[in-house]
C-alpha cells in the first residue's frame, strides 16, 4: 500500500523578501539554493523573465540575483522564483518619490517589533512541491471576474481590512482555489504575529468554512460579534496543503460607540494598566495603574447599549437540575455543564438542600423574630455564572443605614483592584465580581450585624469543543495505536469510550491516557484483536468518533524474486520487495541457511531485500529462497548456469552463437518493467563477426533492419555494432539502450525497462566463412494499470457493495486480485479492507458508521506488484432502512372500511423518516395491494372501499432514503364486516360528580363511548331537548362533547345524554353547577358598645352564588383615616364581637360574604361611625356666643400738618382700622391722586402713607385721606406747606419728637444718651427718652423749623 507523500524539502537556503522601493529606483533580489549548479528561474504574473534593459539576471556560485531597473508603477506586483519543485513568492511594492523609505539591502532581512500587527517588509512566502509550470500552479477562479491573477498562491480572493463600531459584528472571508487539491486545505488565523485564534473560539469569535462543489472553491470565514476595542489591531490568515502554503495580512479598525444614555462614571475612575506589571490584564481593562479622568471629557465615554439579541441566551440553572435529579445522574450532569470538582459539588449541593429545609415552613407561619429580621431580601441558595463573566450579588436590608460585610469562604472581601465593586442603593446592598474565575467558586455570606445570609457560587466552564476530530486507524496485531483529538480548552476534560463504554483509568494496563495542551492522546501500546472496534472522544460541547480496525499480522509480497540465468564470472542479483519494511529475513540456497562472505552479499535497505552473487560458477546454481522471519512465507528462485561451450576450429571459422538454447526457436526472457534488460550472446568466429540486432514487432511481419555493411569496410573498421529499435537501425555505445561487441560476446542491454522494449529480437553474426541468427523474445511485465473509479451500490445501514472493472492494461502478467480500501469524506487515511486479494470484482464493505460519508478506491494486483490506486468513487454514506413499525393494531372494522393505527420505529437511523406504506391482501393470497398511493406521514389510515366480508391481511413498512423498511403485518386476518356491540357511555370519574364552573368560563364536557354502528347521540336538559346558540353539540364515531363558550348561571342543571342503537340504548346524567360570587351581607347593625367592644350583627346575603357560602370577612376602619383592617376571616356566624378598639376613636364596620369563587365584590358597611367613649367621664363643651367684628372705619392717627422744603420727597401718614379692610382713597384740594404718576400710596398693616416726589410750591394745599367699607366711611385731612429751600445752618439744639402711643412697654428702649441722628440737612442729638411711646414716628420738629422726614433711628 502506498504511503502518504512527505512534504519535500526547500530548495532555497536564503529566501527573497518583499520590499518597498521609491519610484526611480532600481530593486535587488537575491536568493541562495542549497547546491550549486541548480536551474533557477524567475517569473512575474506566470511569465519568466528573461535578461533585458528591464531585467538583470546575475548567478554567483549558490547566489542567484534579480535586478528590476529603473523601477515604475507598471512594475508593481508578485514576483516568484523557482527551483525544482520549491517556489517562492515575493512581492514589489512602489512608493512614490516623496513618500518613499529606505530599502534595506538584500542582505539584510528587516525585522519586527513583537507583536505588531503586521510587516513592513513581509518575508516572502515559500510554497513547497508545486508545479514548476506556471499553468499547473494558477490559482485564479474559473469564472471570478475579479479574481486575482496569482499564479503562484492559494488565495481565490484575500481577507480585505475592515472596520467596526464597538458591539458590532464584522465578518473576514477567505476564498482557496480547491479544483487541484486533493484533500482539503489546512487554514490558521492567527493576529499579530503568534496569536492563534483557534483557540479563541468562543462568544465572540466563530471559524467556519464551507466548500462549493459546483465553482470548487472553499470558503474560509472569521466571524467576530460583539467587538471590543482590544479586538482592533492586525491579523493573519494562513492557507496550507500537502505541497504549497500561502499567507495574506489585514487589519481591524474598532471606532469607539457614541450614546448619550450611558455614561459610565465608574469606568473613569478605573486604573489603566501597568506595562510590564506582573497582574493579569483582564478584558475589562480594571487592572491597577493611572487613573485617566479625561476619559470623562471624551465622547468615547459615552457607550451604545447592547442590543439585547446580541447578549448570550439564558443558560439554564445546572443546580435546579441537580436538586430534582437522582443522584445516580450527578455525575453525568456535572460533565455535560463543565463541573470539575465533583466532591465539592456534592457538598455544596448537601448545604443547599439543608438550607431549605431549614428555610421551609406553612404558609402564614412565622418565627418570633421575623418581623425583626435585618434582611428584606436574602441571597438565593446558589448562583451560577461562566468563566469570564461577572456576577452580582444583591441584598435588600431593612434598616437602610446598616453596616455590610461581604466574606469569601468566611474570609472578609476586601475592597482591591476592580475584582469586586461594592454598590450600595437605598436598602439594596450589591457585590458585583468580574471576570469570574475558578477561584470564585466558593461559599458566599453577607452580615449584617449578629444576623448573615449565605449563598454558593458555583464557575462554570465554557464547553469544550472539538477542533480536530479522531482519524480512523488500521493496524496490524501488536501494533501501537495512538489516538490523537485536539480541544478548544487547555486542561479540559473528556471521556474515552469504546463501543459506547466508557473506559475507566482503572484499565490503565491495557490504555494509556495523556494530556499535552489542547491535545489528548488514547494510546494502546500492543493491540489485539479484541481492541478493534468504534472509539468515542466526549467533551461537554461536542464529540468525536473513530474506528480501529485490528488485522492479523500478514506479510505482503510487492515484488517476488525470479530465476536467473547468467554466464560465467557475471553477477546475479537476486532481489523481493515486501509490504513491511521491518521485516528480517534469511536467504536459503538449496534448504540451507546462506552465510555472506566476500563473494556474497546480502542487503536490506527499506522494504528491499537484495541478495548479490559475484562471478558467479557452476556451484552457485541452485535454488534460492527468502524466508521473511515471523512469517509462513517463502520466495523461492532458480539460479541457471550458462555454460559457454568454446570448440578448436580452424582459423577462418564461420560465425557461431553459442546459448544453453541454440535451437532456432525464440526463447521468451522476461524482465519486470524499470528494471535491467541484460542479453549477454557468446559469439565465436574467424574473422570477427559482425554483430546485427534486429528488433521485429510482434504485431506485425518482421521488417528487416536493412543490409549488413560490406566485410571490406567491416574489416577495415573492426567489429561494428548495429542495433535495430523500432525499425531503426542504431549503432549507440551508450544511452538507456545500447550495444557493446567484444572478441567473444555482444551484450545487448536495456536500463530500466519499458513497455516499448518488448519483442522480439533477432542476432544475426556475419563475417565472410558464413553467418549465424538466433531469436530471443523479450517480454515486459509491469504492475497493472489502475482501475477505473469503483461504483457503490446496495447501501446499506453499514455496508455497501463495490463493484469495479479490471484495469485496462494487466501488466503483462494475469491480475491476482484487488486490495479495496475506503476513507472518510474528510479525512486523508485510508485504511485498507482486506488482506487477502480479492478474485472477484465485488465487496460487500461492511463496519461502516451510519451517517458518515465515505470514499472507496482499489488496486490491481499481478505477480509484479500493486498497480496505482484507481480514482477514488464518488462520496456515498450509509444510511439504512428504518425499523419495522410498531404496535400494529385495528382500531375499527366497518362494512367497507377497516381503521388501523400503529406506532413508529423504534430505529429511524441517520436517513431520518419520510413515510410510511400501507398494504393488504386476501388470506391466502401472495399479491399485496396498495392501500394507499405514496407515502403518509400520520400513524393512523382508514383504509376505504374494502370488499364485504372479505379477510385481508395487512402490513405497514416505515421509509426513508435508503428505501422501505422491514414490515409489521397483523397477526390475524381481518374481517372486513361490521360488528355489532351494545352502547356504552364511558363516563369519566370526574363527571360523575358536580361539575363547578365559574360564570364566564367554557365548559367542555368529553364523554367517550363504544358502540356500533355508530350510535345515536341525544341531549337533553331537565327532560327537555336543547336549545339555543350558547349550548353545542359535537358528535364523533367515539366521543360526544357539550361545549358552551361562556357560562351563565342559566346553565345549571341536570343534563342526561342517551346513546341509541337500534333498540339499545345506554344513559348518563351530568349536574352541571355555575357559581359565581356572592351578594353582600344585609342589614349590618350595631347592636351594643360597651367599653372597647362593639356588637355587630348582620343578615345572610340574598345570593349565594349558587354554592355554599365559606364565611364572612370583617373589617374596621378608623373615621379619621379610614384606613380598613380585617378583625375576622371567614367567619360562619352572623353575628360577631370587635374588641381591643381605642378608646375615643370613631370607628366604621364592614362585612365581605365569601364562597368558592371568592369574597363578594361589595361589602355591607354601617352608615354612622361607632365611638368608644371614655367610661364615667361625661365631657360638655362649652357653648359660645359668635361675635360680630364687623367695624366701620376709623383712624386710629390722623394726618399732621406739614411743612416741607421744596425739591426733597416727602410723605403723609395716617393709621386707620377697619372690618372688613377698608377702601383707601386720597384727594388734593378735592382731586383725586389715584392716576397722578407723582404720589405713591401704601398701604401695610392699617399704616397709610402718600409719597409725595420732590414737591413743588405749587403741590402745597389740603390733603383728604378717605377709608370705606360696609360698615361706613371716614376721613382725615392735613395741611402741606411747601417752602422755597434756604442754606441757612440749622442749630445743634435737640430735635423734639412726639410719638403716640401705641404699645404698652415696661420700659423705654434702650438708646445711648448723645446717640448721633441723622435728620434731613443737619445733624442732631436725641435727647433723653421719658414716658411711654410708639414706635412709629410722626414728625420730627426742631425749634422754628420742621424736618422734611423723619430721623433715622425712627
Amino acid at each position: 500500500m502506498p504511503e502518504p507523500g512527505k512534504k519535500p524539502v526547500s530548495a532555497f537556503s536564503k529566501k527573497p523578501r518583499s520590499v518597498e522601493v521609491a519610484a526611480g529606483s532600481p530593486a535587488v533580489f537575491e536568493a541562495e539554493t542549497e547546491r550549486a549548479g541548480v536551474k533557477v528561474r524567475w517569473q512575474r504574473a506566470g511569465s519568466d523573465i528573461s535578461p533585458s534593459d528591464k531585467y538583470g539576471l546575475a548567478v554567483e556560485g549558490t547566489r542567484h540575483t534579480l535586478t528590476v531597473r529603473d523601477v515604475g508603477p507598471a512594475d508593481q506586483g508578485s514576483y516568484a522564483v523557482i527551483a525544482g519543485s520549491s517556489k517562492v513568492k515575493f512581492d514589489l511594492k512602489v512608493l512614490e518619490a516623496g513618500k518613499a523609505e529606505p530599502v534595506p539591502g538584500p542582505a539584510s532581512a528587516p525585522t519586527e517589533a513583537p507583536g505588531a500587527p503586521g510587516e513592513a517588509l513581509a518575508s516572502a512566502t515559500e510554497v513547497e512541491g508545486g508545479s514548476p509550470s506556471p499553468e499547473g500552479s494558477s490559482s485564479a477562479a474559473p469564472d471570478g471576474p475579479s479574481a486575482p491573477d496569482d499564479p503562484i498562491g492559494l488565495f481565490v480572493m484575500r481577507p480585505q481590512d475592515g472596520e467596526v463600531t464597538v458591539g458590532g459584528s464584522i465578518t473576514f472571508s477567505a476564498r482557496v482555489a480547491g479544483a487541484s487539491l486533493l484533500k482539503p486545505p489546512v487554514v490558521k488565523w492567527f493576529k499579530g504575529k503568534w496569536v492563534d485564534l483557534s483557540s479563541k473560539v468562543g462568544q465572540h469569535l466563530q471559524l467556519h468554512d464551507t466548500y462549493d462543489r459546483a465553482s470548487k472553491v472553499y470558503l474560509f470565514e472569521l466571524h467576530i460579534t460583539d467587538a471590543q476595542t482590544t479586538f482592533a489591531g492586525g491579523y493573519r490568515c494562513e492557507v496550507s496543503t500537502k505541497d504549497k502554503f500561502d499567507s495574506c495580512n489585514f487589519n481591524l479598525i474598532v471606532h469607539e460607540a457614541i450614546g448619550p444614555g450611558d455614561l459610565d462614571l465608574r469606568s473613569t475612575f478605573r486604573r489603566t494598566s501597568l506595562a510590564g506589571g506582573g497582574r493579569r490584564i483582564s478584558d475589562s481593562h480594571e487592572d491597577a495603574g493611572t487613573l485617566d479622568f479625561s476619559s470623562l471629557l471624551r465622547k468615547s465615554s459615552f457607550r451604545t447599549p447592547r442590543d439585547p439579541k446580541l447578549e448570550a441566551p439564558v443558560e439554564e440553572d445546572v443546580w435546579e437540575i441537580l436538586r430534582h435529579a437522582p443522584p445516580s445522574e450527578y455525575e453525568r450532569i456535572a460533565f455535560q455543564h463543565g463541573i470539575t470538582d465533583l466532591r465539592g459539588m456534592l457538598k455544596r449541593l448537601k448545604g443547599i438542600k439543608r438550607d431549605e429545609k431549614k428555610s421551609t415552613g406553612q404558609p402564614g407561619e412565622q418565627g418570633p423574630e421575623a418581623g425583626c429580621s435585618a434582611f428584606q431580601k436574602k441571597l438565593q441558595p446558589a448562583y451560577q455564572v461562566s468563566k469570564g463573566h461577572k456576577i452580582r450579588l444583591m441584598v435588600e436590608l431593612a434598616d437602610p443605614d446598616a453596616e455590610v460585610k461581604w466574606l469569601k469562604n468566611g474570609q472578609e472581601i476586601q475592597m482591591s483592584g476592580s475584582k469586586y465593586i461594592f454598590e450600595s442603593i437605598g436598602t439594596k446592598r450589591m457585590l458585583t465580581i468580574s471576570q469570574c474565575s475558578l477561584a470564585d467558586d466558593a461559599a458566599y455570606q453577607c452580615v449584617v450585624g449578629g444576623e448573615k445570609c449565605s449563598t454558593e457560587l458555583f464557575v462554570k466552564e465554557p464547553p469544550v469543543l472539538i477542533t480536530r476530530p479522531l482519524e480512523d486507524q488500521l493496524v496490524m496485531v501488536g501494533q501501537r495505536v495512538e489516538f490523537e483529538c485536539e480541544v478548544s480548552e487547555e486542561g479540559a476534560q473528556v471521556k474515552w469510550l469504546k463501543d459506547g463504554v466508557e473506559l475507566t483509568r482503572e484499565e490503565t494496563f491495557k490504555y494509556r491516557f495523556k494530556k499535552d495542551g489542547q491535545k489528548h492522546h488514547l494510546i494502546i501500546n500492543e493491540a489485539t484483536l479484541e481492541d478493534a472496534g468504534h472509539y468515542a472522544l466526549h467533551t461537554s460541547g461536542g464529540q468525536a468518533l473513530a474506528e480501529l480496525i485490528v488485522q492479523e499480522k500478514k506479510l505482503e509480497v510487492y515484488q517476488s524474486i525470479a530465476d536467473l540465468t547468467v554466464g560465467a564470472k557475471d553477477q546475479a542479483v537476486f532481489k523481493c520487495e515486501v509490504s513491511d519494511e521491518n521485516v528480517r529475513g534469511v536467504w536459503l540456497k538449496n534448504g540451507k541457511e546462506l552465510v555472506p562472505d566476500s563473494r556474497i552479499k546480502v542487503s536490506h535497505i527499506g522494504r528491499v531485500h537484495k541478495l548479490t552473487i559475484d562471478d558467479v560458477t557452476p556451484a552457485d546454481e541452485a535454488d534460492y529462497s527468502f524466508v521473511p522471519e515471523g512469517f509462513a512465507c517463502n520466495l523461492s528462485a532458480k539460479l541457471h548456469f550458462m555454460e559457454v561451450k568454446i570448440d578448436f576450429v580452424p582459423r577462418q571459422e564461420p560465425p557461431k552463437i553459442h546459448l544453453d538454447c541454440p535451437g532456432r526457436k525464440p526463447d521468451t526472457i522476461v524482465v519486470v518493467a524499470g528494471n535491467k534488460l541484460r542479453l549477454d550472446v557468446p559469439i565465436s568466429g574467424d574473422p570477427a563477426p559482425t554483430v546485427i540486432w534486429q528488433k521485429t514487432i510482434t504485431k506485425g511481419n518482421k521488417i528487416p533492419a536493412g543490409p549488413a555493411p560490406d566485410a571490406d569496410a567491416a574489416g577495415d573498421s573492426g567489429a561494428s555494432d548495429e542495433w535495430v529499435f523500432d525499425r531503426k537501425l542504431l549503432c549507440e555505445t551508450e544511452g538507456r539502450v545500447r550495444v557493446e561487441t567484444t572478441k567473444d560476446r555482444s551484450i545487448f542491454t536495456v536500463e530500466g525497462a519499458e513497455k516499448e522494449d518488448e519483442g522480439v529480437y533477432v542476432v544475426t553474426v556475419k563475417n565472410p566463412v558464413g553467418e549465424d541468427q538466433v531469436n530471443l523474445t523479450v517480454k515486459v511485465i509491469d504492475v497493472p494499470d489502475a482501475p477505473a473509479a469503483p461504483k457503490i451500490s446496495n447501501v446499506g445501514e453499514d455496508s455497501c457493495t463495490v463493484q469495479w472493472e479490471p484495469p485496462a492494461y494487466d501488466g503483462g502478467q494475469p491480475v491476482l486480485g484487488y486490495i479495496l480500501e475506503r476513507k472518510k469524506k474528510k479525512s486523508y487515511r485510508w485504511m485498507r479492507l482486506n488482506f487477502d486479494l480479492l478474485r472477484e470484482l465485488s465487496l460487500e464493505a461492511r463496519r461502516m458508521i451510519e451517517g458518515v460519508v465515505y470514499e472507496m478506491r482499489v488496486y490491481a494486483v499481478n505477480a509484479v506488484g500493486m498497480s496505482r490506486p484507481s480514482p477514488a468513487s464518488q462520496p456515498f454514506m450509509p444510511i439504512g432502512p428504518p425499523s419495522e413499525p410498531t404496535h400494529l393494531a385495528v382500531e375499527d372494522v366497518s362494512d367497507t372500511t377497516v381503521s388501523l393505527k400503529w406506532r413508529p420505529p423504534e430505529r429511524v437511523g441517520a436517513g431520518g423518516l419520510d413515510g410510511y406504506s400501507l398494504e393488504y391482501c386476501r388470506e391466502g393470497c401472495s399479491e399485496w395491494v396498495d392501500a394507499l398511493q405514496g407515502l403518509t406521514e400520520r400513524t393512523t389510515m382508514l383504509v376505504k372501499d374494502l370488499p364485504t366480508g372479505a379477510r385481508l391481511l395487512f402490513r405497514v413498512r416505515a421509509h426513508n432514503v435508503a428505501g422501505p423498511g422491514a414490515p409489521v403485518t397483523t397477526k390475524e386476518p381481518v374481517t372486513v364486516q361490521e360488528i355489532l356491540q351494545r352502547p356504552r357511555l364511558q363516563l369519566p370519574r370526574h363527571l360523575r360528580q358536580t361539575i363547578q364552573r365559574k360564570v364566564g368560563e367554557p365548559v367542555n364536557l368529553l364523554i367517550p363511548f363504544q358502540g356500533k354502528p355508530r350510535p345515536q347521540v341525544t341531549w337533553t336538559k331537565e327532560g327537555q331537548p336543547l336549545a339555543g346558540e350558547e349550548v353545542s353539540i359535537r358528535n364523533s364515531p367515539t366521543d360526544t362533547i357539550l361545549f358552551i363558550r361562556a357560562a351563565r348561571r342559566a346553565h345549571s342543571g341536570t343534563y342526561q345524554v342517551t346513546l341509541r342503537i337500534e333498540n339499545m340504548e345506554d344513559k348518563a346524567e351530568l349536574v352541571l353547577q355555575v357559581i359565581d360570587k356572592p351578594s353582600p351581607p344585609q342589614d349590618i347593625r350595631v347592636i351594643e358598645t360597651w367599653g372597647f367592644n362593639v356588637a355587630l350583627e348582620w343578615k345572610p346575603p340574598q345570593d349565594d352564588g349558587n354554592t355554599e357560602l365559606w364565611g364572612y370577612t370583617v373589617q374596621k376602619a378608623d373615621k379619621r383615616t379610614m384606613e380598613w383592617f380585617t378583625v375576622l376571616e371567614h367567619y360562619r356566624r352572623t353575628h360577631c364581637v370587635v374588641s381591643e378598639l381605642v378608646i375615643g376613636n370613631g370607628y366604621y364596620f364592614r362585612v365581605f360574604s365569601h364562597n368558592t369563587v371568592g369574597p363578594s365584590d361589595r361589602a355591607s358597611t354601617t352608615k354612622e361611625p361607632v365611638f368608644i367613649p371614655r367610661p364615667a367621664i361625661k365631657y360638655e363643651p362649652p357653648s359660645y356666643k359668635a361675635l360680630d367684628f364687623s367695624e366701620a372705619p376709623s383712624f386710629t392717627r390722623p394726618l399732621v400738618n406739614r411743612s416741607v422744603i421744596a425739591g426733597y420727597n416727602t410723605t403723609l401718614c395716617c393709621a386707620v382700622r377697619g372690618s372688613p379692610k377698608p377702601q383707601i382713597s386720597w384727594f388734593k384740594n378735592g382731586l383725586d391722586l389715584g392716576k397722578d404718576a407723582r404720589f405713591r400710596m401704601f398701604s401695610k398693616q392699617g399704616v397709610l402713607t402718600l409719597e409725595i416726589r420732590k414737591p413743588c410750591p405749587f403741590d402745597g394745599g389740603v390733603y383728604v385721606c378717605r377709608a370705606t367699607n360696609l360698615q361706613g366711611e371716614a376721613q382725615c385731612e392735613c395741611r402741606l406747606e411747601v417752602r422755597a429751600a434756604t442754606l441757612a445752618r440749622e442749630s445743634s439744639d435737640f430735635v423734639t419728637s412726639r410719638w403716640y402711643k401705641l404699645l404698652d412697654f415696661a420700659a423705654p428702649p434702650s438708646l445711648p444718651e448723645g446717640r448721633l441722628l441723622s435728620c434731613s440737612a443737619s445733624v442732631t442729638r436725641l435727647a433723653p427718652w421719658d414716658g411711654r411711646y410708639n414706635w412709629m414716628p410722626a414728625m420730627c420738629q426742631e425749634p422754628g423749623r420742621k424736618l422734611d422726614k423723619p430721623p433715622s433711628c425712627c
